[in-house]
């Protein structure tokens, strides 16, 4: 009779608190995901590889797992107010789509996991306190972009003959943002080129910033991530042309709209390997004990016609190099 008390006390025991390790397991629940971004939105290539990346895992949308998107058009001060939103709604597991969301939803909760699709610096940022081991709340793929500095620079000089002068575009208020302009001001001492900072803090300061390099006597440019270049690539795409400034991207999707080149890890694969974070923590593990994801392979991008019509040759071992010419 004690024996089987003490089993049935037991299983009772394991039923309460098994489901508990990971309340998206829940019999009856179905997982809320949100997805916390930056964007105009409504939809974007990169939600859309999340997306993609969920599918892949077996996950339907509406099936087993509910999508709560919320887009920030831009206004960095709605992130907060959307973080607030969602851990209010008692999301289970909260994706950000770039280091602002995750400050934003960093300083909303340390109690929901929150999953980087993209950044560059977790540690700096604060966000981890290693790589291996995030040891709280967040975790994710970061995008190595400090470290690609000196690389796209390089680039650019083997496609620009006799480069001297860069113009840097850049954004104080990103995350990161001061220590990547630092990053690229000492590689460009190595490279033996001079470099002239340009601020910007949304689309309104495009044009002043292309008029100060063409002033400024710069030969090329260099773009810092930044969500208003992004958003806004199509017009910054046209002033590059307008001025004829060979520009080198942070993302491929530039060189989709027509800029020149680019040099960066694939954005739509680190949000696709995203939902695999999603995945593991929704069967019960720690953000704190998975290590946060590294890129290993990069996507160099040239738009030939491009090339072309700024008058360039792209050396042949460059084209060799690339993950993809557009023709």
């Amino acid at each position: 009779m004690h024996r089987t008390v003490a089993l049935l006390v037991t299983l009772t025991i394991g039923l309460l608190v098994g489901p508990l390790a990971s309340e998206a397991q829940r019999p009856g629940t179905t997982p809320r995901i949100a997805y916390l971004s930056l964007a105009p939105g409504p939809s974007t290539i990169y939600s859309e590889a999340f997306v993609q990346g969920l599918r892949e895992l077996g996950y339907v949308e509406g099936q087993h797992l509910i999508l709560e998107y919320r887009w920030s058009a831009g206004h960095v001060d709605r992130l907060r107010d959307h973080a607030a939103e969602l851990v209010r709604l008692g999301v289970h597991i909260l994706v950000t789509a770039g280091p602002l969301a995750t400050r934003a939803a960093q300083d909303t909760t340390r109690a929901i996991p929150i999953v980087m699709a993209n950044d560059a610096d977790p540690i700096e940022d604060g966000f981890v306190a290693s790589l291996g081991r995030p040891g709280g709340n967040i975790t994710g793929v970061s995008a190595l972009t400090r470290d690609l500095s000196a690389k796209r620079l390089e680039l650019l000089k083997d496609t620009v003959p006799g480069l001297t002068r860069v113009a840097v575009l850049w954004n104080s208020t990103e995350v990161g943002a001061a220590r990547q302009l630092r990053d690229t001001e000492a590689a460009a001492r190595a490279l033996g080129l001079q470099v002239q900072p340009l601020e910007i803090r949304g689309l309104e300061d495009f044009e002043r910033a292309f008029d100060a390099a063409r002033q400024g006597g710069a030969e090329g440019l260099t773009i810092l991530r930044d969500p208003p270049t992004l958003f806004h690539r199509a017009r910054l795409v046209e002033l590059a042309a307008q001025s004829r400034l060979p520009t080198m991207y942070y993302d491929r999707v530039f060189p989709d709209a027509g800029g020149l080149m680019s040099y960066a890890a694939s954005s739509r694969e680190m949000h696709r390997r995203a939902a695999s974070y999603v995945d593991k923590i929704l069967h019960g593990a720690a953000p704190a004990d998975l290590p946060v994801e590294q890129p290993t392979t990069f996507e160099l991008v040239i738009n030939l016609k491009t090339a072309q019509v700024l008058g360039l040759t792209i050396p042949p071992l460059l084209l060799f190099q690339a993950t993809e010419v557009i023709r």
